[in-house]
């Protein structure tokens, strides 16, 4: 049977997975610092309030804090125990704050957040326009927002096929949509934000985008 949310078709993920993988895999440590840089160039400091979605343990969202000098960035999975784990791994830092939450039905008000991140998340959603317009709705005017996707080249789509065989094996079946050189910025473009920057890294697997809500 196939998974009906994105809660179930993630379920296998640990909930340490992106710090433990960063400490004792020599792969994922190089290729998210490589994510790190690049997030770091495009993120202008805020201050303020950012929404990171699809955090995971938070790994990720405490470097969008330092990056981003930002009075406090939250973090939304859909996995209870990967928020658990972020919570107490954050606990007596007043700038972090995680919640369990679905991208498609974000649980903010309108206009809430001065820049909002989702980094390798709408390859993993059912509904990539329901997320971008939710980014949207809770975005502050002239608030930005960073995606990261996989660009689906060959290179890409070589690693990827044996990485889901050996050790990154529980994300067999998490990739539901496909990126090419062009459907991101379609997206982003049908929504009404507006691109300001595009970016390759990691000889050109994953394709960063960012835009502004006008």
């Amino acid at each position: 049977m196939k998974p009906k949310t994105a809660a179930e078709l993630h379920q296998n993920i640990p909930p340490d997975w992106y710090e433990r993988g960063i400490k004792e895999n020599i792969f994922q440590r190089f290729w998210h610092y490589r994510r790190f840089k690049n997030v770091g160039e495009l993120t202008k400091p805020t201050g303020g309030k950012i929404l990171d979605i699809g955090c995971a343990d938070g790994t990720f969202t405490k470097v969008i804090l330092d990056y981003s000098k930002a009075d406090l960035v939250v973090g939304i999975d859909v996995l209870p125990p990967s928020v658990a784990y972020a919570k107490k791994k954050f606990a007596r830092s007043k700038k972090l704050r995680f919640r369990v939450a679905q991208a498609e039905d974000l649980p903010f008000d309108n206009n809430e957040f001065d820049a909002v991140f989702a980094l390798e998340v709408l390859e993993h959603v059912f509904k990539p326009e329901k997320v971008l317009a939710e980014i949207k709705r809770v975005l502050k005017k002239g608030g930005y927002v960073v995606f990261l996707v996989p660009s689906e080249n060959l290179l890409f789509r070589i690693i990827w096929f044996f990485w889901v065989r050996s050790r990154g094996k529980i994300w067999k079946g998490t990739h539901i949509q496909k990126f090419d050189q062009i459907k991101l910025e379609k997206l982003i473009k049908k929504s009404g934000l507006i691109i300001v920057a595009r970016k390759f890294f990691l000889l050109g697997m994953i394709k960063a985008v960012k835009a502004q809500k006008k």
